[in-house]
């Protein structure tokens, strides 16, 4: 079977590029590694990545620490109040243990997130903002602790963004930040 695009005649592989071409490939080569500059350094001095440590863990000693906080924390209308900068959040299908929780400005929490059974997404992004969010992977066997200082009171919604099966759609938890003292 032959194609049916006629290749072009005599050698042409071995004709020089027109002076217009070169221009337009160095111009994308030059582009291409400020790009990649750009988003090396952003990564390394943008302050956007989420900073923390992962520690592993099995997920009965995680439900015992998640017992713990919950024994420990002070539970209003609202949700929980942890009772130190600690909050532990569980997820699971199709829930996040440990949600709504109550915290205050100002003050930076370490937040503790893990999964019992499969792999979650721990989207945060507060109520009426859509484009102020934090994307994170929440994987079982795992326990990720990164920190967090909300400056602006409000609802936040945690949304799981990682298709975790039937009833992912449902899977959301709030966390409800109060002015601070």
């Amino acid at each position: 079977m032959t194609s049916p695009i006629k290749p072009p005649e005599g050698n042409w592989w071995n004709q020089s590029v027109n002076r217009r071409e070169s221009i337009w490939l160095g111009l994308g080569a030059a582009w291409s590694l400020i790009l990649f500059g750009w988003m090396s350094a952003w990564t390394r001095v943008g302050d956007q990545n989420p900073i923390g440590e992962t520690f592993e863990v099995d997920s009965e000693t995680y439900q015992e620490k998640m017992s713990a906080y919950k024994e420990e924390a002070t539970e209003t209308e609202d949700g929980l109040v942890p009772p130190g900068t600690d909050v532990y959040l569980n997820a699971m299908r199709f829930t996040w243990d440990g949600a709504p929780v109550v915290l205050e400005t100002g003050t930076e929490y370490d937040i503790h997130l893990s999964s019992l059974d499969v792999q979650h997404g721990f989207s945060l992004r507060p109520e009426d903002a859509l484009s102020k969010q934090i994307n994170l992977q929440v994987l079982p066997g795992y326990e990720w602790v990164v920190p967090m200082t909300f400056d602006e009171p409000g609802t936040y919604h945690i949304i799981c963004n990682e298709f975790c099966g039937q009833g992912h759609r449902t899977m959301h938890g709030t966390i409800v930040v109060e002015e601070g003292d």
